[in-house]
């Protein structure tokens, strides 16, 4: 196996392959990366078997010559150091030659020698989309991640939760992510005819929303165990998440007692300052709200307490007061990208909804925190 290639065009594919290199790993031979050199080009291959990444850098594009002077074969190099390599090079051009499975690379300036191992030790990775597919526009794509992705838990104890669950029926996309003590859902519209449940690891969500960038859309194949995501000459695929996701159809209340509209920069500005006095309570704060006003406070009894006072807003309903976890609420109203949000309650410790006023495909539900 032999190729010189642009240096540019071989440090961002294997960028892209890298990331599905994990820093530990159960097999040693997915500490390296594939190359396979084809009749359509150079392929990159990483993966952790959680996620698998295939990237494909053609010979050439339009009139620019990327991949010359070439030998068709395959070649496994470590990753983190294949990468390392290719990063420090100054040239426009790196060489890579194989012979004997000991690889040689080299620009004007610099050469080095690595052992490697046979490509056939590789394990058989299943990177064909089949099953469901669904295209979405990127920043519908963006919007389904970055509203709803950071509900889900980070927590393996109850693996389901690590997922976005993706829910299509009757022309609707729901995606909804909950760690048990807060629930993000999004809907989106999309052809009648697609119908598919799956657990998507949020994690791959997010990593596949980073690799998408200046890409219009992305293609996915949901098949019984593994979801497929096409990203122009990238390839994602990851496992999805077995078991069956919890009941949230019912979370979200039907009729609520009190309701507070604010500005959500406000608020946001108001429950950061409190929090800094909420270091004994694990960043829980208090929301009172009245007739006579609305504020946001937390207190420590080794350091001393915080009150803040919202100016702007309106309120229905009598006399309410209810603790959170400050990270959770400020999560939700980020995630709803409005100027206003609704936060809506039946009760005290009732389970309270946050909304955009202006977007209703969106919705947030936090559990309040008991305190005494």
């Amino acid at each position: 196996m032999r190729f010189t290639i642009v240096r540019d065009e071989l440090v961002k594919s294997v960028n892209v392959a890298f990331r599905a290199i994990s820093n530990k790993v159960s097999y040693p031979v997915l500490e390296n990366l594939k190359l396979d050199l084809t009749d359509d080009g150079l392929s990159i291959i990483g993966s952790n078997f959680e996620i698998s990444i295939k990237t494909l850098i053609p010979y050439t594009d339009g009139d620019k010559e990327i991949i010359r002077n070439y030998k068709k074969g395959s070649a496994l190099v470590k990753g983190k150091l294949f990468a390392d390599i290719i990063r420090s090079m100054d040239d426009e051009e790196i060489t890579f030659d194989v012979i004997d499975n000991n690889a040689s690379i080299t620009d004007n300036h610099s050469e080095y020698r690595l052992n490697c191992i046979r490509p056939e030790e590789y394990p058989d990775l299943d990177l064909e989309a089949i099953g469901t597919e669904l295209v979405l526009p990127r920043e519908v794509f963006h919007s389904i991640c970055d509203q709803t992705a950071f509900a889900a838990s980070t927590k393996e104890q109850r693996p389901v939760l690590t997922a976005l669950n993706l829910e299509a029926a009757s022309g609707v996309l729901t995606a909804t992510a909950t760690d048990s003590a807060r629930m993000a859902r999004k809907t989106i519209d999309i052809p009648q005819e697609i119908n598919f449940v799956a657990n998507v690891p949020a994690k791959m969500m997010v990593e596949v929303d980073h690799l998408m960038e200046n890409l219009p859309d992305v293609s996915i194949s949901f098949s019984d165990k593994k979801a497929l995501f096409k990203l122009g000459k990238t390839v994602v695929a990851t496992r999805l998440i077995a078991g069956d996701y919890p009941n949230t159809k019912n979370i979200v209340p039907k009729l609520t007692n009190f309701a507070l509209e604010v500005n959500g920069a406000d608020l946001l500005k108001a429950i950061a300052r409190a929090n800094l006095l909420s270091m004994d309570r694990e960043n829980v704060v208090d929301l009172a709200m009245s007739d006579e006003g609305v504020s946001i406070s937390a207190k420590s009894s080794q350091v001393g307490s915080a009150v803040e006072k919202i100016d702007n807003y309106k309120f229905d309903g009598s006399q309410l007061k209810v603790s959170f976890n400050s990270e959770f609420v400020s999560s939700a109203i980020r995630a709803l990208n409005a100027e206003d949000v609704t936060i809506a309650f039946v009760g005290e410790m009732k389970p309270f909804v946050i909304k955009n006023t202006s977007d209703d495909s969106i919705i947030q539900v936090v559990t309040p925190v008991r305190t005494y």
